[in-house]
Parts: structure tokens; C-alpha cells; sequence
């Protein structure tokens, strides 16, 4: 648990880093068109009827834009934005303070809503389809239920992991947006953006080179941006060109595939401890001495994306393109036999 806090923590201080690059606007916001469409839809009704937004379910791997896009219908809608996350609301006084303490139309930004406690999860229920709040005031025979009446106000719920919601919190979202990874075009896009706001000058193919090993993900695209940066300043290079950007990607490990030590770690350790698989995630975090969730949730996704891992019932496997990448040779055992 304190690793899994750690990591939190460094996620949450990297966010806070790159704020200044975050769009403020929908029309800012670069990639994810098809969802960009129906939410600008779904916005225009809501104030053509002088109506509040239904709740939306974000849902993707982690870096892909769930608290932006949380923030840019707050700041479209014209309404005020109060941020939390379901590890922090531990009890359901939290979430009564935090609701009766939203005006009328206001975003509620929950990250992490699969990680809400039960007790506290079913306190949302009326609140989301009723706009009440049930409290229980007192214990014991003298316990009095009273209901509160809530201003209406959009719940954005965002998650990692849909398939640990339960189906009641589920089914009280009206509109669930799946966020996917980013290609390289939009990447690039993304980090010339981000130069340009950081008044760094960038060529097209240094752009080019830092997107097209950001793990299709905005967030590393932009550390990556920022740490390509330092190196051509340390370097006195006033411009990131593709050379610069390969020199200091080099030196950050990141390899052509956007992979970076751990990634790779991960799959030497199935290759070699576990004879490229199958194994279990339990087994493979302590093998790692990483936390099952860091893996599942920061690592896993991009190396299923890329074909590098694959997911059985029995566990986790190296793929034959992840032995030509660590350039291991892959077991003749293992190649399908021609028919």
C-alpha cells in the first residue's frame, strides 16, 4: 500500500507539472474525435435546455486525458469544479460534505470511482438519480433517517478499471466514454502544442520522435517534451531536432518501441524466470517486487496495445514479438505447427 501511495503521489506532483499544457477547451483538446463530438452534443442540448449535463463514466488506461476532459466540460459548461478521487472519501460524511456543498449545475470529478467503499457508494445512488441525500443521524434504536434535497450537479466518474464497478453504479451513468491510446499523429500534434507553450522551438521530426515513443499517451508525451527539453539545454542546442530527441531519449532508456527499464523488465522476467509464461499477475509482482496494480494498470495496457504481453486464463505470456525485441530467441516449442 505505501508503494501503491508513492506512485499516486508521483502522478498526482507530475500532473501538477504539466498543468500549464493542458488544454482549456474542448477545441484544444487534440484526438479522441468521435467522443469529442458526442460530448460537444450532449453539452449544446444540455444548455439549450438550461439543463444540467447526466453524469458521465470516463474510462481508459491511465494518461489519456480523463481529468482534462473533466475540467474542460466544468469550464464549457460555465459551472464551478470540485475534484476527488474514491480512496480519499473514506467515510459517507465525506461525500455528504462534498455533495451538499456543490451549487446548482456544478461537476463533481471523481477519479478512481471503482475504489469507492460500498457504504459510501450507495450514498451516491439517490444522490445521482434523485439529487437527494439519505443520512442517518444517531445509532441504535434512536437512529433518524433524514433526506436531504441536493442541487442538480453532474457526476464524472473516471476509472481505470470498468470491470471493478459494480453494476447499480454503472447503470446510473448515462453516457460512458471510452478513452483509447493516441496514434503518433496526434501525438505529435500534442507535443509541437506543448513546445510551443513552453517556448521551446522543435522540428517536426523531433516531434515526431518524442510522440512516436510516448506510449500513446498524452501525459508521457509531455514529461518526455519536458525532459528532452533539459537535455538540449544542457546541451546548448536551441532547437530539439530528431538527433537531440534520440540522444536524450537514449539516455532516459526509452527505446524505439517506447518501452522504458521496467517495461522490459517486466518482460524478461517472464521470459526468463517463467519460460515466457503463462503466469499469474501475483506471481509476476512479487517476482518484480511491484505492486500488481502499478503493473495492471500503468504497464500492462500499452504492452497488450503494442503485442508484446498476452492475457490467458492461465496468465500473462511473452509474445514472439517481445523475444525479437529483447532479441531472445523464441522456443521452437512454442511456434503453431503448420496445419
Amino acid at each position: 500500500m505505501a508503494r501503491e501511495a508513492v506512485l499516486r503521489g508521483e502522478l498526482q506532483d507530475e500532473d501538477q507539472a504539466i498543468a500549464s499544457l493542458r488544454p482549456h477547451r474542448l477545441s484544444e483538446f487534440i484526438g479522441q474525435e468521435q467522443l469529442k463530438e458526442q460530448l460537444r452534443l450532449y453539452m449544446e442540448a444540455a444548455r439549450a435546455r438550461g439543463d444540467v449535463l447526466d453524469h458521465i463514466l470516463l474510462h481508459g488506461p491511465p494518461g489519456l486525458g480523463k481529468t482534462t476532459l473533466a475540467l474542460i466540460i466544468a469550464a464549457e459548461m460555465g459551472v464551478n469544479i470540485k475534484i476527488s478521487s474514491g480512496p480519499a472519501i473514506e467515510r459517507p460524511g465525506d461525500l455528504a460534505a462534498i455533495v451538499t456543498n456543490l451549487g446548482p449545475g456544478d461537476v463533481l470529478f471523481l477519479d478512481e470511482i471503482h475504489r469507492l467503499r460500498r457504504n459510501v457508494e450507495e450514498l451516491l445512488y439517490p444522490a445521482m438519480e434523485d439529487f437527494k441525500l439519505d443520512l442517518v443521524i444517531g445509532e441504535g434504536p434512536h437512529a433518524q433517517s433524514i433526506r436531504l434535497d441536493l442541487p442538480k450537479f453532474t457526476l464524472i466518474g473516471a476509472t481505470t478499471r470498468t470491470g471493478l464497478l459494480t453494476n447499480p453504479l454503472r447503470d446510473r451513468f448515462e453516457v460512458v466514454f471510452h478513452l483509447d491510446f493516441y496514434d503518433d499523429s496526434e501525438l505529435t500534434e500534442i507535443v509541437r502544442r506543448g513546445a510551443q507553450i513552453l517556448g521551446v522551438k522543435i522540428t517536426d521530426e523531433g516531434a515526431h520522435e518524442i510522440a512516436r515513443r510516448a506510449r500513446g499517451t498524452p501525459r508521457v508525451a509531455n514529461r518526455l517534451l519536458k525532459r528532452v527539453r533539459d537535455f538540449a539545454q544542457v546541451k546548448k542546442k536551441p532547437v530539439i531536432d530528431r538527433e537531440i530527441a534520440r540522444e536524450a531519449l537514449t539516455m532516459l532508456q526509452i527505446d524505439e518501441e517506447g518501452l522504458d527499464e521496467l517495461d522490459r523488465k517486466i518482460l524478461k522476467t517472464i521470459i526468463e524466470k517463467f519460460s515466457g509464461g503463462p503466469v499469474g499477475l501475483e506471481t509476476l509482482s512479487a517476482a518484480l517486487s511491484e505492486e500488481k496494480d502499478t503493473l495492471s494498470e500503468v504497464y500492462e495496457p500499452y504492452l497488450l496495445k503494442r503485442g508484446f504481453l498476452q492475457r490467458t486464463p492461465q496468465g500473462r505470456v511473452a509474445t514472439e514479438r517481445a523475444y525479437r525485441h529483447l532479441k531472445v530467441e523464441y522456443p521452437k516449442a512454442r511456434e503453431t505447427p503448420l496445419l
